[in-house]
């Protein structure tokens, strides 16, 4: 084995969302092969590697974690018709263009939103991909995915029940249930790595409650628990859903995954907004996770989810970006300040009637960066990823605190990440790795990106 090191030295501050949450001043970390050796000031680290990053001026932390997205909808952001609409309609108008789709749209969108998602500190992506039209697989994001440099939890998601069977999609995007489980299947047995720093895992994904029956359900879940991967869909996004589930199942959207044998701590569910004090008790018990949208959450006016609530019982909690065509952006610093500031809405608009004594305390920064990180990781059922230890892959993000946005701000450095306007970062590895070096990615030309991916969307765009 080649034995590669890397010293990263003098940074202000290096949070390492560790057990003790110790934030390092004059911080670094070493590292060997792909893993953090040492954490700690730097005085206390070795003075030689392979190759030594100065990064005075920057605070570091553990690179971001993004449980829910959908690379493909890049390409149809801010589309007129789908701006004002709830998520039922907003998806019945975007059907049509997505059924456009070719291989290489999968493949530009996938590279565009990956880069967002790198300069924005995301260093692990999970993403939802439930449509394949015109020859497309999870094997064109994959590609994309693997050249980009950053690690990957893709799901395979799918859609069987189009609208002559009573379900949402219309029939041009579904696939037949039986080349859905013969390909998740080809799919798992060809990619998926469940090893200690493993950079791509295949997740098993059926879109949602009104896109598939049952039974893809029951079969998707029972090949998930024969090669032991996860499953996630989406669920209680809108009360739209609810009355969906009710009247076509006889159950509400959690209920009726427990009776599809789709709860455990191999599940997360992404949005979950519309559920009572019970239904989060359940995801407790049953230590389900969930991916905390906020940006499309309001995008779509679908709600605030309980996340306190969520958190007070202890369930598993992430971040999600969700598709760039409901937020309409992959930025993840971002989408963790908004979820500080949704958390502390809900808690203003629960407690307008409280007394000045009796007001919940305030959702913190340091809380929604450890959703971010430790909180993503947990819900991903990883641990390797998600803080700076010993043993644990070396993913860290730098921003340098010398910037206008920061001015003023810095007696509180790691708050002011999310407090201030958030930034890209300047600096990026992955398995200790560069993918963002200087505030530039490593492995993609922009200016060439934003051209194919402009291309690409006009192109889907002009038949609307």
């Amino acid at each position: 084995m080649i034995n590669k090191t890397l010293l990263i030295q003098h940074a202000d501050v290096l949070v390492t969302m560790d057990g003790h949450r110790r934030e390092i001043r004059d911080g670094g970390l070493f590292v060997r092969n792909g893993f953090v050796d040492q954490v700690g000031s730097s005085d206390q680290l070795p003075q030689n590697a392979d190759e030594i990053l100065d990064l005075s001026g920057h605070i570091v932390l553990p690179g971001l974690i993004n449980t829910h997205h959908h690379f493909y909808q890049t390409l149809t952001r801010a589309v007129p018709a789908a701006q004002n609409s709830n998520l039922f309609n907003w998806l019945k108008t975007l059907y049509p263009i997505w059924a456009r789709m070719t291989p290489q749209d999968i493949y530009i969108s996938t590279k565009t939103a990956l880069a967002e998602l790198a300069l924005s500190g995301c260093t692990t992506a999970s993403d939802h991909l439930y449509l394949f039209p015109n020859g497309s697989s999870l094997d064109d994001e994959i590609a994309a995915a693997q050249e980009m440099g950053m690690r990957l939890h893709a799901s395979r998601g799918s859609m069987s029940l189009g609208e002559s069977q009573g379900g949402l999609p219309p029939d041009s995007v579904v696939d037949s249930e039986e080349f859905i489980l013969r390909d998740s299947q080809r799919l798992i047995e060809r990619y998926h790595d469940p090893e200690h720093g493993s950079m791509l895992q295949i997740v098993l994904a059926p879109c949602s409650p009104f896109s598939v029956s049952g039974e893809l359900m029951r079969q998707s879940a029972k090949l998930a628990r024969e090669y032991h991967v996860q499953l996630h869909t989406h669920l209680a996004e809108t009360q739209d859903e609810e009355v969906f589930c009710m009247e076509k199942f006889g159950y509400r959207p959690a209920a009726y995954m427990q009776s599809l044998d789709w709860v455990g701590d191999d599940v997360w569910f992404a949005h979950s907004v519309h559920v009572n004090s019970d239904e989060i008790d359940m995801y407790a018990r049953e230590k389900c996770g969930v991916a905390h949208c906020p940006n499309s959450n309001m995008r779509l006016g679908s709600g605030i989810a309980p996340i306190q609530d969520y958190l007070d019982a202890g369930v598993a909690i992430g971040i999600g970006v969700d598709g760039s065509a409901s937020n309409d952006s992959s930025h993840m610093l971002a989408e963790a300040r908004q979820a500080m500031l949704l958390a502390r809405l809900r808690a203003g608009l629960a407690g307008a009637s409280l007394s000045e004594s009796d007001l919940p305390e305030l959702f913190t920064a340091r809380r929604a960066l450890e959703l971010a990180t430790l909180g993503g990781a947990r819900v991903l059922g990883r641990e390797d990823i998600g803080s700076l230890e010993v043993g644990k892959c070396a993913d860290f993000i730098a921003i340098n605190l010398n910037k206008l946005g920061y001015a003023g701000a810095l007696h509180d450095p790691l708050a002011a990440v999310l407090f201030c306007q958030p930034q890209q970062v300047d600096w990026s590895f992955v398995q200790g790795e560069a993918i963002v070096r200087k505030s530039q990615l490593v492995h993609v030309n922009i200016e060439e990106l934003v051209t194919q991916h402009k291309q690409a969307a006009q192109r889907l765009l002009k038949k609307e």
